[in-house]
């Protein structure tokens, strides 16, 4: 039976074109991919970059692309003893404390009881989108070596919080997008700030990234007049594909 590695996800840069963006209302689609690729482009060289970087380093590596490579990865030693671990959802999601984390697709979907309560709660999602959670996003109490304490003391080997959920809200700090809570809501690097104080108790830290689904997580607010479709916002928002 083939056996599948462990492996720690980190953050992963995907390239999305940007021909299909969502159809906004009233124009036309080649009009509207222009709107949407001119807002989202700021960083367009810098993302160039890296990626070329990645693909780079990738290929200098002991691995490639198949199952037949991975087969040979080795699980690390401290990993098979270590037995327990913490993994963290914690984002700009927190705000409305609603459902679970997916309450920014949700809210976006007609029909749902996240939909119903963001209206009834912080009105239409033309006045009020997902984006607009973010200066109501403090983390005020936010206290790492509270938390890297209280991990150790739990008797966890290692901590993995997610770097970025599929919102698209970079929890750390990046020159690739101004959407951050390092430029934004806490204006604080919050996964740099957790991974010092995890290692400080000696416990192993590592990062999941969840950007590859950030293609399609918002897409039930193209069904209706929301937010998503406006291009100002294309840097944060995507555009939406459809699932």
């Amino acid at each position: 039976m083939r056996k599948f590695p462990f492996l720690a996800l980190y953050p992963i840069l995907i390239a999305i074109s940007i021909s299909s963006a969502a159809k906004a209302a009233g124009q036309q689609p080649n009009l509207d991919d222009l709107l949407w690729e001119r807002a989202a482009a700021k960083y367009d060289s810098q993302r160039t970059a890296v990626i070329a970087n990645v693909d780079r380093i990738a290929h200098q590596g002991p691995f490639q692309p198949n199952w037949d490579s991975l087969e040979h990865y080795k699980i690390p030693d401290w990993y098979q003893d270590a037995k327990f671990g913490i993994f963290i959802h914690w984002g700009l999601y927190s705000v409305p404390a609603f459902g679970n984390e997916w309450y920014p697709r949700n809210m976006y979907m007609q029909g749902s009881r996240e939909f119903k309560h963001h209206v009834e709660t912080y009105g239409p999602q033309t006045k009020f989108g997902y984006k607009d959670f973010i200066p109501m996003f403090h983390a005020e109490h936010f206290d790492p070596a509270a938390w890297a304490a209280l991990f150790k003391e739990s008797g966890a080997k290692y901590v993995i919080p997610v770097a970025e959920h599929h919102d698209g809200f970079p929890m750390y700090a990046t020159g690739l997008s101004d959407w951050s809570a390092a430029k934004m809501g806490p204006h604080r690097d919050v996964i740099g700030d957790l991974a010092k104080a995890i290692r400080t108790e000696g416990l192993h830290f590592g990062a999941s990234s969840h950007r590859a689904e950030h293609y399609w997580f918002l897409d039930g607010g193209r069904e209706f007049p929301s937010d998503i479709q406006d291009p100002q916002y294309a840097a944060f928002y995507g555009p939406a594909h459809v699932a």
